[in-house]
């Protein structure tokens, strides 16, 4: 089970779950621009035009980086301040009452539980390689 656990294919692959949700949004995103947009200006967010472009850039660029190793801390950092900041936004329970409240409350902290996944990637990113015997 170490040695499967171990697998770089498998620590690949458990990084793509880790993404599949900025991947899909950033695409659906790019391939939707005025949906986007829309979805800026449906929180307040402003200037939404070049806020969705950014958030387009950033959850595609950050995903990249995790999955190519290529400053993998900094891709998961950035997606993990990104993901506090969207459940701030998208989120804020407190505001709600009923069935809204009990849904935005779970996401939220679902959000919180994501971030943290990716605080993780980057603690362990800039720990660097593990010695032989403990990969």
């Amino acid at each position: 089970m170490r040695a499967l656990a171990g697998a770089p294919a498998v620590r690949w692959l458990c990084l793509l779950l880790l993404c599949a949700a900025y991947l899909q949004g950033g695409f659906n995103k790019l391939s939707d621009f005025a949906g986007a947009v829309g979805e800026m200006r449906h929180f307040g967010l402003a200037p939404a035009w070049p806020l969705a472009a950014l958030v387009i850039a950033g959850e595609l660029g950050a995903s990249a980086l995790i999955l190519s190793g290529f400053h993998r801390w900094l891709g998961a950092g950035f997606l993990a301040l990104f993901t506090l900041a969207a459940t701030l936004v998208a989120n804020r329970y407190w505001e709600m009452a009923g069935m809204e409240r009990f849904m935005a409350a779970n996401s939220f902290y679902e959000h919180l539980g994501l971030a943290g996944a990716f605080l993780l990637v980057a603690w362990h990113d800039l720990q660097g390689p593990a010695p032989a015997g403990r990969r």
